[in-house]
């Protein structure tokens, strides 16, 4: 087992998944709540990568944090490196990539919320941001449950915008899905299999304990 690789990896799931939940929550809040046509073409941006073949979008945030654009070059100019081939590239491209995984749930969530509560707390003069963080996150833990464990699920098992931005820079770049490619690359099946078993594990463990989690005691679904 690549250690290194799966610290990284931890890592940089956790990481991603903090900053989807601070951007997801208000873009949820936004969705569900707010008024006008333009909406529907930022709820359709923010679930483009869900349709967006990983490799192409990993393609074009390699090209927009290059050093041939001018994002790029201002990037490079105020951090002092570029931010492909780095692990805040990689985080970069997390957050895009597994962006829906993390709204998705919030939005269903929060329109499922009685909309008599939501015009009640503002009658009595709640805010937007007091109205999403003291009616809204707390009626809807299970979504945001499923949102971090989604988020943070997704970003693990990433393959296709780890390999362009990221490449395989161990230490840096290289995440367990990158290894476990090279491993049956190489016809190592018994270190692919160690590998492979290591990210399922991960992805049950997590799974059911959302689904535990909905579940009184008696054994039906709250």
């Amino acid at each position: 087992m690549d250690w290194q690789a799966l610290a990284l990896t931890l890592r940089l799931a956790t990481v991603t998944t903090a900053i989807l939940l601070a951007i997801a929550v208000p873009l949820a809040a936004l969705l569900v709540l707010g008024r006008g046509r333009w909406l529907a073409a930022l709820e359709a941006f923010a679930a483009l990568p869900l349709v967006l073949p990983p490799t192409v979008l990993g393609f074009f945030l390699l090209v927009l944090l290059g050093p041939h654009t001018a994002v790029g070059r201002g990037i490079t100019t105020l951090l002092g490196h570029p931010l492909a081939f780095s692990f805040s590239g990689l985080v970069v491209g997390s957050v895009i990539y597994s962006l829906p995984f993390a709204v998705q749930p919030l939005v269903a969530g929060f329109a499922a919320v009685e909309p008599a509560l939501v015009d009640a707390a503002r009658l009595l003069g709640a805010g937007p941001v007091r109205l999403v963080f003291s009616l809204l996150v707390p009626l809807t833990r299970r979504s945001l449950m499923a949102a971090m464990v989604l988020s943070f699920l997704h970003t693990v098992g990433e393959f296709g915008v780890v390999l362009m931005l990221g490449g395989d820079i161990p230490g840096a770049t290289r995440t367990l899905s990158i290894v476990l490619y090279n491993q049956v690359e190489n016809f190592d099946y018994a270190a692919a299999n160690r590998t492979a078993a290591i990210l399922l594990g991960l992805s049950v463990l997590a799974l059911a304990g959302i689904y535990a989690g909905g579940r009184p005691r008696g054994g039906r679904r709250a």
